[in-house]
Protein backbone atom coordinates (compact mmCIF):
# COMPACT_ATOMS: atom_id res chain seq x y z
CA UNK A 1 0.00 0.00 0.00
CA UNK A 2 1.44 3.39 -0.93
CA UNK A 3 2.40 5.90 1.74
CA UNK A 4 0.02 8.44 0.25
CA UNK A 5 -2.92 6.03 0.49
CA UNK A 6 -2.05 5.17 4.10
CA UNK A 7 -1.87 8.85 4.97
CA UNK A 8 -5.26 9.38 3.33
CA UNK A 9 -6.72 6.48 5.31
CA UNK A 10 -5.32 7.67 8.62
CA UNK A 11 -6.49 11.24 8.09
CA UNK A 12 -10.03 10.13 7.29
CA UNK A 13 -10.13 7.33 9.88
CA UNK A 14 -8.07 9.27 12.42
CA UNK A 15 -6.07 12.47 12.76
CA UNK A 16 -2.93 11.74 10.78
CA UNK A 17 -0.11 9.25 11.17
CA UNK A 18 3.44 9.45 12.56
CA UNK A 19 6.35 8.87 10.14
CA UNK A 20 7.61 5.70 11.83
CA UNK A 21 4.16 4.11 11.83
CA UNK A 22 3.70 5.15 8.20
CA UNK A 23 7.00 3.59 7.25
CA UNK A 24 6.14 0.32 9.00
CA UNK A 25 2.72 0.02 7.37
CA UNK A 26 4.04 0.90 3.91
CA UNK A 27 5.59 -2.58 3.73
CA UNK A 28 2.16 -4.27 3.76
CA UNK A 29 -0.88 -4.55 1.52
CA UNK A 30 -4.20 -2.77 2.00
CA UNK A 31 -5.90 -5.65 3.80
CA UNK A 32 -3.19 -5.76 6.44
CA UNK A 33 -3.26 -2.00 6.95
CA UNK A 34 -7.05 -1.86 7.24
CA UNK A 35 -7.07 -4.85 9.59
CA UNK A 36 -4.43 -3.14 11.75
CA UNK A 37 -6.55 0.01 11.91
CA UNK A 38 -9.55 -1.93 13.21
CA UNK A 39 -7.44 -4.07 15.51
CA UNK A 40 -6.14 -0.92 17.20
CA UNK A 41 -9.72 0.16 17.90
CA UNK A 42 -11.12 -3.21 18.90
CA UNK A 43 -11.14 -2.26 22.57
CA UNK A 44 -13.35 0.37 24.14
CA UNK A 45 -11.75 2.58 26.77
CA UNK A 46 -14.07 4.96 28.61
CA UNK A 47 -12.99 8.58 28.89
CA UNK A 48 -13.44 9.54 32.54
CA UNK A 49 -12.50 12.54 34.66
CA UNK A 50 -12.70 13.03 38.41
CA UNK A 51 -16.34 13.72 39.32
CA UNK A 52 -16.11 12.60 42.96
CA UNK A 53 -17.22 16.03 44.20
CA UNK A 54 -20.56 15.54 42.46
CA UNK A 55 -21.18 11.81 42.55
CA UNK A 56 -22.20 11.75 46.23
CA UNK A 57 -25.03 14.24 45.66
CA UNK A 58 -28.65 13.16 45.29
CA UNK A 59 -31.74 14.81 43.87
CA UNK A 60 -32.84 15.61 47.42
CA UNK A 61 -29.68 17.66 47.96
CA UNK A 62 -30.25 19.79 44.89
CA UNK A 63 -34.00 20.18 45.32
CA UNK A 64 -33.88 21.26 48.95
CA UNK A 65 -30.71 23.35 49.10
CA UNK A 66 -30.33 26.25 46.65
CA UNK A 67 -26.72 26.79 47.72
CA UNK A 68 -25.81 23.21 46.86
CA UNK A 69 -27.70 23.51 43.58
CA UNK A 70 -25.79 26.65 42.57
CA UNK A 71 -22.51 25.03 43.58
CA UNK A 72 -23.39 21.94 41.52
CA UNK A 73 -24.11 24.03 38.42
CA UNK A 74 -20.86 25.97 38.74
CA UNK A 75 -18.77 22.87 39.43
CA UNK A 76 -20.44 20.90 36.64
CA UNK A 77 -19.78 23.66 34.11
CA UNK A 78 -16.09 23.62 35.04
CA UNK A 79 -15.95 19.83 34.82
CA UNK A 80 -17.49 19.96 31.33
CA UNK A 81 -14.65 22.25 30.26
CA UNK A 82 -12.19 19.80 31.78
CA UNK A 83 -13.87 16.99 29.88
CA UNK A 84 -13.55 18.96 26.65
CA UNK A 85 -9.79 19.23 27.16
CA UNK A 86 -9.54 15.55 28.13
CA UNK A 87 -11.40 14.58 24.96
CA UNK A 88 -8.98 16.57 22.79
CA UNK A 89 -6.03 14.95 24.58
CA UNK A 90 -7.59 11.52 24.08
CA UNK A 91 -7.83 12.12 20.32
CA UNK A 92 -4.20 13.26 20.25
CA UNK A 93 -2.75 10.36 22.24
CA UNK A 94 -5.10 7.37 21.94
CA UNK A 95 -4.07 4.30 19.98
CA UNK A 96 -7.77 3.58 19.41
CA UNK A 97 -7.58 5.91 16.42
CA UNK A 98 -10.64 4.84 14.47
CA UNK A 99 -12.87 4.54 17.54
CA UNK A 100 -12.03 8.10 18.54
CA UNK A 101 -12.66 9.41 15.02
CA UNK A 102 -15.98 7.55 14.91
CA UNK A 103 -16.88 9.00 18.32
CA UNK A 104 -16.30 12.49 16.93
CA UNK A 105 -18.44 11.65 13.90
CA UNK A 106 -21.33 10.28 15.94
CA UNK A 107 -21.20 13.26 18.29
CA UNK A 108 -22.21 15.38 15.32
CA UNK A 109 -24.89 12.89 14.28
CA UNK A 110 -26.59 12.05 17.58
CA UNK A 111 -26.21 15.68 18.59
CA UNK A 112 -26.76 16.44 22.26
CA UNK A 113 -25.87 19.09 24.80
CA UNK A 114 -26.17 18.99 28.59
CA UNK A 115 -25.03 20.88 31.69
CA UNK A 116 -24.63 17.89 34.03
CA UNK A 117 -21.10 16.48 33.79
CA UNK A 118 -22.24 13.05 34.98
CA UNK A 119 -24.70 12.82 32.10
CA UNK A 120 -22.30 14.41 29.60
CA UNK A 121 -19.63 11.87 30.47
CA UNK A 122 -22.06 8.95 30.21
CA UNK A 123 -23.36 10.13 26.86
CA UNK A 124 -19.92 10.67 25.39
CA UNK A 125 -18.90 7.15 26.39
CA UNK A 126 -22.07 5.69 24.89
CA UNK A 127 -20.96 7.22 21.58
CA UNK A 128 -17.53 5.70 22.08
CA UNK A 129 -18.84 2.28 23.11
CA UNK A 130 -21.24 1.84 20.18
CA UNK A 131 -19.14 3.72 17.62
CA UNK A 132 -18.31 0.53 15.68
CA UNK A 133 -21.17 -1.65 16.86
CA UNK A 134 -24.73 -2.34 15.76
CA UNK A 135 -26.55 0.79 14.63
CA UNK A 136 -29.93 -0.34 15.96
CA UNK A 137 -28.53 -1.03 19.42
CA UNK A 138 -26.79 2.35 19.19
CA UNK A 139 -30.02 4.25 18.49
CA UNK A 140 -31.83 2.45 21.31
CA UNK A 141 -29.04 3.25 23.76
CA UNK A 142 -29.04 6.92 22.75
CA UNK A 143 -32.82 7.13 23.15
CA UNK A 144 -32.46 6.12 26.81
CA UNK A 145 -29.58 8.37 27.80
CA UNK A 146 -30.34 11.04 30.38
CA UNK A 147 -28.64 13.78 28.36
CA UNK A 148 -30.72 13.05 25.26
CA UNK A 149 -33.94 12.65 27.25
CA UNK A 150 -33.43 16.18 28.54
CA UNK A 151 -32.05 17.73 25.36
CA UNK A 152 -35.01 16.74 23.19
CA UNK A 153 -37.62 17.07 25.94
CA UNK A 154 -38.53 13.40 26.15
CA UNK A 155 -38.62 13.64 29.95
CA UNK A 156 -41.77 15.71 29.42
CA UNK A 157 -43.26 13.13 27.06
CA UNK A 158 -46.31 11.64 28.84
CA UNK A 159 -49.31 9.71 27.65
CA UNK A 160 -51.82 12.46 28.43
CA UNK A 161 -49.67 15.09 26.74
CA UNK A 162 -47.13 13.60 24.26
CA UNK A 163 -44.06 15.66 23.39
CA UNK A 164 -43.08 15.06 19.76
CA UNK A 165 -39.63 16.63 19.80
CA UNK A 166 -37.52 13.49 20.16
CA UNK A 167 -39.71 11.42 17.82
CA UNK A 168 -39.37 14.04 15.09
CA UNK A 169 -35.58 14.39 15.39
CA UNK A 170 -35.19 10.61 15.66
CA UNK A 171 -36.48 10.30 12.11
CA UNK A 172 -35.38 13.59 10.58
CA UNK A 173 -31.82 13.77 11.89
CA UNK A 174 -30.88 10.39 13.33
CA UNK A 175 -32.31 7.71 11.04
CA UNK A 176 -34.33 8.60 7.92
CA UNK A 177 -33.84 12.17 6.83
CA UNK A 178 -36.43 14.80 6.13
CA UNK A 179 -39.42 13.83 4.00
CA UNK A 180 -39.38 10.08 4.64
CA UNK A 181 -42.11 9.93 7.28
CA UNK A 182 -45.48 11.54 7.93
CA UNK A 183 -46.83 13.77 10.68
CA UNK A 184 -48.94 10.81 11.79
CA UNK A 185 -45.77 8.73 12.15
CA UNK A 186 -44.32 11.44 14.39
CA UNK A 187 -47.40 11.66 16.58
CA UNK A 188 -47.79 7.89 16.92
CA UNK A 189 -44.13 7.21 17.59
CA UNK A 190 -44.04 9.97 20.20
CA UNK A 191 -46.66 7.99 22.13
CA UNK A 192 -44.33 4.97 22.07
CA UNK A 193 -41.59 6.98 23.83
CA UNK A 194 -43.84 8.26 26.60
CA UNK A 195 -42.66 7.53 30.12
CA UNK A 196 -38.97 7.49 29.17
CA UNK A 197 -37.03 9.02 32.05
CA UNK A 198 -33.78 8.80 34.01
CA UNK A 199 -32.66 8.93 37.60
CA UNK A 200 -30.58 11.77 39.03
CA UNK A 201 -27.48 9.65 38.40
CA UNK A 202 -28.51 9.09 34.78
CA UNK A 203 -29.84 5.52 34.83
CA UNK A 204 -32.77 4.90 32.49
CA UNK A 205 -36.22 4.21 33.94
CA UNK A 206 -39.59 3.71 32.30
CA UNK A 207 -42.33 5.50 34.24
CA UNK A 208 -45.15 3.04 33.69
CA UNK A 209 -47.91 5.43 34.70
CA UNK A 210 -46.68 7.94 32.11
CA UNK A 211 -46.28 5.38 29.32
CA UNK A 212 -49.00 4.98 26.71
CA UNK A 213 -49.76 1.27 26.51
CA UNK A 214 -52.33 1.70 23.75
CA UNK A 215 -52.14 0.70 20.09
CA UNK A 216 -50.07 2.89 17.77
CA UNK A 217 -50.07 2.97 13.98
CA UNK A 218 -46.56 3.54 12.64
CA UNK A 219 -45.53 3.18 8.98
CA UNK A 220 -48.84 1.48 8.32
CA UNK A 221 -48.43 -1.12 11.06
CA UNK A 222 -50.34 -1.35 14.33
CA UNK A 223 -49.20 -2.59 17.71
CA UNK A 224 -48.67 -1.70 21.35
CA UNK A 225 -45.28 -0.33 20.48
CA UNK A 226 -42.65 1.06 22.82
CA UNK A 227 -39.60 3.04 21.75
CA UNK A 228 -37.47 0.02 20.86
CA UNK A 229 -40.26 -1.30 18.62
CA UNK A 230 -40.40 2.00 16.77
CA UNK A 231 -36.65 1.91 16.17
CA UNK A 232 -36.88 -1.69 14.89
CA UNK A 233 -39.53 -0.64 12.37
CA UNK A 234 -37.41 2.31 11.26
CA UNK A 235 -34.46 -0.03 10.68
CA UNK A 236 -36.62 -2.09 8.33
CA UNK A 237 -36.82 0.94 6.02
CA UNK A 238 -33.93 0.82 3.57
CA UNK A 239 -33.95 4.62 3.62
CA UNK A 240 -32.48 4.40 7.12
CA UNK A 241 -29.37 2.60 5.84
CA UNK A 242 -29.22 4.96 2.86
CA UNK A 243 -29.42 8.06 5.06
CA UNK A 244 -26.62 6.90 7.36
CA UNK A 245 -24.42 5.84 4.45
CA UNK A 246 -24.91 9.27 2.88
CA UNK A 247 -23.59 10.90 6.04
CA UNK A 248 -20.73 8.40 6.25
CA UNK A 249 -19.78 9.14 2.64
CA UNK A 250 -19.91 12.89 3.17
CA UNK A 251 -17.78 12.74 6.32
CA UNK A 252 -15.21 10.09 5.40
CA UNK A 253 -15.02 10.33 1.60
CA UNK A 254 -16.16 13.57 -0.04
CA UNK A 255 -18.58 16.42 0.58
CA UNK A 256 -19.81 15.95 -2.99
CA UNK A 257 -22.16 12.99 -2.74
CA UNK A 258 -21.86 10.19 -5.30
CA UNK A 259 -25.28 8.51 -5.24
CA UNK A 260 -23.93 5.36 -6.89
CA UNK A 261 -21.31 4.88 -4.17
CA UNK A 262 -23.79 5.67 -1.40
CA UNK A 263 -26.12 3.02 -2.79
CA UNK A 264 -23.21 0.57 -2.86
CA UNK A 265 -22.58 1.26 0.83
CA UNK A 266 -26.31 1.01 1.55
CA UNK A 267 -26.45 -2.55 0.22
CA UNK A 268 -23.71 -3.51 2.66
CA UNK A 269 -25.15 -1.68 5.67
CA UNK A 270 -28.79 -2.70 5.22
CA UNK A 271 -27.91 -6.39 5.62
CA UNK A 272 -27.23 -6.16 9.34
CA UNK A 273 -26.54 -2.51 10.31
CA UNK A 274 -23.04 -3.46 11.46
CA UNK A 275 -21.03 -0.23 11.56
CA UNK A 276 -17.64 -1.95 11.66
CA UNK A 277 -18.42 -4.03 8.57
CA UNK A 278 -19.58 -0.92 6.73
CA UNK A 279 -16.39 0.98 7.55
CA UNK A 280 -14.19 -2.01 6.69
CA UNK A 281 -15.86 -2.23 3.30
CA UNK A 282 -15.45 1.51 2.70
CA UNK A 283 -11.76 1.59 3.60
CA UNK A 284 -11.11 -1.49 1.44
CA UNK A 285 -12.60 -0.18 -1.81
CA UNK A 286 -10.43 1.12 -4.62
CA UNK A 287 -12.56 4.22 -5.09
CA UNK A 288 -11.98 5.41 -1.51
CA UNK A 289 -8.34 6.02 -2.51
CA UNK A 290 -9.17 7.93 -5.69
CA UNK A 291 -7.15 11.12 -6.21
CA UNK A 292 -10.48 12.95 -6.40
CA UNK A 293 -10.92 12.26 -2.68
CA UNK A 294 -7.39 12.66 -1.33
CA UNK A 295 -6.90 16.11 0.16
CA UNK A 296 -10.44 17.12 -0.86
CA UNK A 297 -11.98 17.82 2.56
CA UNK A 298 -11.56 20.83 4.80
CA UNK A 299 -10.39 19.79 8.25
CA UNK A 300 -12.83 20.58 11.01
CA UNK A 301 -11.39 22.84 13.74
CA UNK A 302 -10.97 19.80 15.99
CA UNK A 303 -9.28 17.76 13.25
CA UNK A 304 -7.00 20.71 12.55
CA UNK A 305 -6.02 21.17 16.21
CA UNK A 306 -5.63 17.47 16.98
CA UNK A 307 -3.65 16.80 13.81
CA UNK A 308 -1.27 19.65 14.59
CA UNK A 309 -0.73 18.36 18.13
CA UNK A 310 -0.10 14.82 16.91
CA UNK A 311 2.71 16.23 14.77
CA UNK A 312 4.13 18.59 17.40
CA UNK A 313 2.98 17.72 20.95
CA UNK A 314 1.65 20.77 22.78
CA UNK A 315 0.47 21.24 26.35
CA UNK A 316 -1.91 24.12 27.00
CA UNK A 317 -0.96 25.48 30.41
CA UNK A 318 -4.38 27.12 30.67
CA UNK A 319 -7.19 24.82 29.51
CA UNK A 320 -9.33 27.88 28.77
CA UNK A 321 -6.89 28.73 25.95
CA UNK A 322 -7.81 25.54 24.13
CA UNK A 323 -11.51 26.35 24.58
CA UNK A 324 -10.89 29.88 23.34
CA UNK A 325 -9.31 28.57 20.15
CA UNK A 326 -12.21 26.17 19.59
CA UNK A 327 -14.66 29.04 19.98
CA UNK A 328 -12.80 31.29 17.54
CA UNK A 329 -12.57 28.48 14.98
CA UNK A 330 -16.27 27.69 15.32
CA UNK A 331 -16.38 24.26 16.99
CA UNK A 332 -16.53 23.86 20.76
CA UNK A 333 -16.69 20.18 21.68
CA UNK A 334 -19.73 19.29 23.84
CA UNK A 335 -21.41 22.55 22.78
CA UNK A 336 -23.02 22.07 19.33
CA UNK A 337 -24.88 25.06 17.84
CA UNK A 338 -28.21 23.22 17.57
CA UNK A 339 -29.71 19.75 17.22
CA UNK A 340 -28.52 19.54 13.60
CA UNK A 341 -24.92 20.00 14.73
CA UNK A 342 -22.14 21.63 12.71
CA UNK A 343 -22.68 21.81 8.95
CA UNK A 344 -19.03 21.08 8.17
CA UNK A 345 -17.45 21.44 4.73
CA UNK A 346 -17.04 25.00 3.49
CA UNK A 347 -18.95 26.32 6.53
CA UNK A 348 -15.74 25.88 8.55
CA UNK A 349 -14.07 28.63 6.56
CA UNK A 350 -14.73 32.34 6.39
CA UNK A 351 -12.39 35.34 6.22
CA UNK A 352 -11.89 35.38 9.99
CA UNK A 353 -11.45 31.66 10.66
CA UNK A 354 -9.18 31.21 7.65
CA UNK A 355 -6.85 33.97 8.82
CA UNK A 356 -6.72 32.45 12.30
CA UNK A 357 -6.08 28.97 10.94
CA UNK A 358 -3.12 30.22 8.92
CA UNK A 359 -1.66 32.00 11.94
CA UNK A 360 -2.31 29.37 14.61
CA UNK A 361 0.72 27.16 13.92
CA UNK A 362 2.99 30.17 14.44
CA UNK A 363 1.05 31.34 17.48
CA UNK A 364 0.83 27.98 19.22
CA UNK A 365 4.40 26.96 18.41
CA UNK A 366 5.79 30.39 19.29
CA UNK A 367 8.17 29.04 21.92
CA UNK A 368 10.30 27.42 19.25
CA UNK A 369 13.19 29.08 17.45
CA UNK A 370 11.72 29.31 13.99
CA UNK A 371 12.90 31.42 11.07
CA UNK A 372 10.38 33.77 9.54
CA UNK A 373 12.87 35.40 7.21
CA UNK A 374 13.80 34.58 3.66
CA UNK A 375 17.07 32.90 2.79
CA UNK A 376 20.17 34.93 3.46
CA UNK A 377 18.57 37.33 5.91
CA UNK A 378 19.08 37.51 9.63
CA UNK A 379 17.05 34.68 11.15
CA UNK A 380 15.08 36.09 14.04
CA UNK A 381 13.10 33.78 16.26
CA UNK A 382 9.55 33.55 17.47
CA UNK A 383 10.99 33.32 20.95
CA UNK A 384 12.59 36.74 20.69
CA UNK A 385 9.63 38.22 18.84
CA UNK A 386 7.08 37.11 21.38
CA UNK A 387 9.23 38.00 24.35
CA UNK A 388 8.50 41.63 23.45
CA UNK A 389 4.76 40.92 23.56
CA UNK A 390 4.62 38.55 26.50
CA UNK A 391 1.78 40.46 28.15
CA UNK A 392 -0.37 40.03 25.07
CA UNK A 393 0.31 36.35 24.47
CA UNK A 394 -2.62 34.68 22.82
CA UNK A 395 -2.00 31.31 24.46
CA UNK A 396 0.47 29.86 26.95
CA UNK A 397 1.81 26.50 25.86
CA UNK A 398 4.68 24.08 26.30
CA UNK A 399 5.87 22.71 22.97
CA UNK A 400 7.65 19.35 22.88
CA UNK A 401 9.98 19.79 19.93
CA UNK A 402 12.13 16.91 21.19
CA UNK A 403 9.25 14.50 20.54
CA UNK A 404 8.83 16.02 17.06
CA UNK A 405 12.53 15.58 16.29
CA UNK A 406 12.42 11.96 17.41
CA UNK A 407 9.30 11.18 15.37
CA UNK A 408 10.69 12.90 12.28
CA UNK A 409 14.29 11.78 12.75
CA UNK A 410 14.38 9.90 9.44
CA UNK A 411 12.38 12.52 7.53
CA UNK A 412 14.43 15.05 5.60
CA UNK A 413 13.33 18.66 5.33
CA UNK A 414 12.50 18.13 1.66
CA UNK A 415 10.26 15.18 2.60
CA UNK A 416 8.30 17.16 5.20
CA UNK A 417 5.90 18.48 2.58
CA UNK A 418 4.64 15.04 1.55
CA UNK A 419 4.47 13.99 5.21
CA UNK A 420 2.34 16.94 6.36
CA UNK A 421 0.28 17.93 3.32
CA UNK A 422 -1.95 15.68 1.21
CA UNK A 423 -3.55 18.30 -1.02
CA UNK A 424 -1.65 19.33 -4.13
CA UNK A 425 0.22 22.58 -3.58
CA UNK A 426 -0.72 25.56 -5.70
CA UNK A 427 1.91 27.20 -7.87
CA UNK A 428 1.91 30.15 -5.48
CA UNK A 429 2.50 27.92 -2.46
CA UNK A 430 5.38 26.12 -4.18
CA UNK A 431 6.98 29.43 -5.10
CA UNK A 432 6.53 30.74 -1.58
CA UNK A 433 8.16 27.67 -0.01
CA UNK A 434 11.17 28.03 -2.30
CA UNK A 435 11.82 31.52 -0.94
CA UNK A 436 11.94 30.33 2.66
CA UNK A 437 14.87 29.03 4.61
CA UNK A 438 14.92 25.26 4.92
CA UNK A 439 17.79 25.07 7.38
CA UNK A 440 15.50 24.09 10.24
CA UNK A 441 13.11 21.15 10.24
CA UNK A 442 11.06 22.81 12.98
CA UNK A 443 10.81 26.06 11.07
CA UNK A 444 9.76 24.39 7.84
CA UNK A 445 7.15 22.33 9.72
CA UNK A 446 5.47 25.51 10.97
CA UNK A 447 5.70 27.12 7.55
CA UNK A 448 4.00 24.11 5.94
CA UNK A 449 1.28 24.13 8.59
CA UNK A 450 0.67 27.80 7.77
CA UNK A 451 -0.27 27.06 4.16
CA UNK A 452 -3.90 26.94 2.99
CA UNK A 453 -3.27 23.40 1.71
CA UNK A 454 -2.61 22.21 5.27
CA UNK A 455 -6.28 22.92 5.99
CA UNK A 456 -7.21 20.05 3.70
CA UNK A 457 -7.12 16.31 4.31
Amino acid sequence: MTSRHIQHLYWRAGFGIAPKRLNDLSKFDRKYVVDALFSESKNFTSLLIDTSEIEHLTSEHTLKDKTIRRKLVKLSNQKIKDYNVSWVNRMVTSEETLREKMTLFWANHFVCRDQNILHVQRYNNILREYALGHFGDFVKAVSKEAAMLKYLNNKQNRKLKPNENFARELMELFTLGEGHYSEIDIKESARAFTGYNATFKGDFVLRERHHDQGFKTFFGRMGRYDGDDIIDIILEQKQCARFICGKIYSYFVNDQIDDKRVEELTEIFYKNYNIEQLMRYLFSTNWFYSEDHIGSKIKSPVEFLVGMQKTVPVTFEKPKDLLKIQKLLGQILLNPPNVAGWKGGTSWIDSNTMMLRLKLPSIILANAKISVKEKGEFEDTFEKFYAKKKKNKFVTVTVDWNAFEQDFETITISDLESQLILANLSVGAKTYLQTLSQSSKQAFCVQLMSLPEYQMC
